[in-house]
């Protein structure tokens, strides 16, 4: 089965480059060793960049009323707390090509697994709302610029294998997810139950992500995809400056305009629906179930439920996806549990929650469908990385109004159907987009005209 699937994501998404990196490497004495080597510290950089891409969000959810006692932060500025995230994704997410293209991809996630380190270890202790939203600023643009990358890299470094490791990274993003919900509140009581304590030893998590990516800092391993190699270009042996590769870029590789798309502004749609539902469940799910009744332990472990989902999911949905020449089905699949999770948080949210519970953690693994799309509907690395770009910084901001939306419409209204019947009616359009950037057809041909 491995190699039918292998025979297939090939045919769809070898990147159109000239000799591969496996080639080349293998070349060389000692390469299938080196090559290797690269490949193992490459998953292993892969997996810890994934684990931290949310405990900063996830983390401070865990203990936003300890925090804003804290900080003496008001209720509207703990609500607009809520829309952080998707802002920074898009107005740092927008910078990571060109980054890339001067830095190299691999360099650029060293900086940013750095920099929520930083953020997660300086905002606690800023002192005052200002700094600690500094902080959250910088941790967030880390996770934004490798947001964009990950993609990419995947894209260049395992051109047979996008489903799998797409699907592996996305399954270490949603446990790290359920991870800092599950766990911050229990490691903070048992360090002594200082909230800043809580939210400042996730930093550990992400130094250790730096690690993998230290030998990919001097550009050495520098994918095509952050856009220094053209479509049909011959890699050049050896060690590239990044100067020079911008150089060539710029002479050779034509630019992408992700506007002229319609594949491209399906897919950004699609991003920011299923982000907005995202977040709107990460924020506010547990409050639909307490207020029906349910315990406050028990709303949390729910909310855990629907996160873990994502793990053995987001493992299977891209691979199947790399199998299907058209992948608006499975957006029809995940759509309708949506709807389905949201019929019953509004007929008995109490009497099914687990159920519930179940039926939004499927439906929020359109995230992995949609990076998996990014890497399908590009034929060069340059594409990858334009569209990843595109598709996540308007995504994002798509899905900043949502959960604010909702917080207003809760409190008018007094109640949860308002809330849902909202949350029912953005799955319509985000299934409808996803069938279209689901059709087997690329970006280069549509920006192109």
């Amino acid at each position: 089965m491995m190699g039918l699937m292998a025979s297939e994501e090939t045919r769809t998404m070898t990147p159109p480059t000239g000799r591969s990196a496996a080639a080349h490497d293998a070349g060389k004495p000692g390469g299938a060793a080196t090559r290797a080597w690269t490949m193992r510290l490459l998953v292993l950089g892969i997996v810890l960049s994934a684990l931290n891409l949310r405990p900063a969000i996830t983390s401070l959810g865990a203990l936003l009323e300890e925090v804003r006692d804290g900080l003496g932060m008001s209720g509207s500025v703990a609500g607009l707390l809520t829309s952080v995230p998707p802002l920074c994704f898009a107005v740092f997410g927008v910078m990571a090509p060109r980054l890339a293209r001067r830095f190299g991809a691999g360099a650029v996630v060293c900086a940013g697994m750095a920099a929520i380190a930083t953020g997660l270890l300086v905002r606690p202790y800023a002192g005052g709302t200002v700094g600690f939203l500094a902080g959250s600023a910088l941790a967030l643009m880390g996770i934004a610029v490798s947001n964009v990358l990950m993609p990419v890299i995947v894209k260049h470094w395992f051109p047979d294998r996008v489903g799998s490791m797409t699907g592996l990274y996305s399954m270490a993003l949603a446990l790290g997810t359920a991870l800092a919900a599950a766990v911050t509140v229990p490691l903070t009581d048992t360090l002594g139950g200082s909230w800043q304590t809580g939210l400042a030893l996730w930093a550990g998590l992400a130094v250790a992500a730096v690690l993998p990516w230290l030998p990919f800092v001097r550009g050495r391993a520098t994918p095509p995809g952050a856009g220094e190699e053209p479509a049909g270009a011959t890699q050049t042996p050896g060690p590239v400056s990044p100067s020079a590769s911008a150089e060539h870029a710029r002479v050779e590789a034509p630019r992408l305009r992700m506007t002229r798309s319609r594949t491209a502004w399906a897919l950004a749609v699609f991003f920011g629906l299923q982000a907005t539902a995202a977040y709107i469940t990460m924020g506010w799910m547990a409050q639909i179930f307490r207020d029906a009744g349910v315990p406050a332990g028990t709303a949390g472990l729910l909310l855990a439920v629907t996160m873990v989902m994502g793990v053995p999911l987001a493992f299977v949905i891209p691979r199947l996806a790399t199998r299907l020449p058209h992948q608006g089905p499975i957006v029809l699949a995940l759509g309708v549990c949506g709807l389905a999770g949201y019929a019953g948080l509004y007929l008995a949210p109490a009497a099914g929650a687990w159920a519930w519970a179940v039926l939004l953690g499927v439906a929020n693994c359109a995230f992995p469908l949609a990076l998996t799309m990014v890497g399908m509907r590009a034929r060069t690395g340059q594409g990858v990385a334009r569209l990843s770009a595109f598709a996540q910084s308007t995504g994002y901001l798509i899905s900043i109004p949502g959960p604010l939306l909702v917080g207003v419409l809760y409190q008018h209204s007094g109640g949860w159907g308002l809330p849902i019947a909202l949350m029912s009616a953005l799955m319509i359009p985000q299934m409808a987009v996803g069938f279209l950037a689901g059709r087997d057809r690329t970006v280069e041909d549509e920006a192109a005209r």
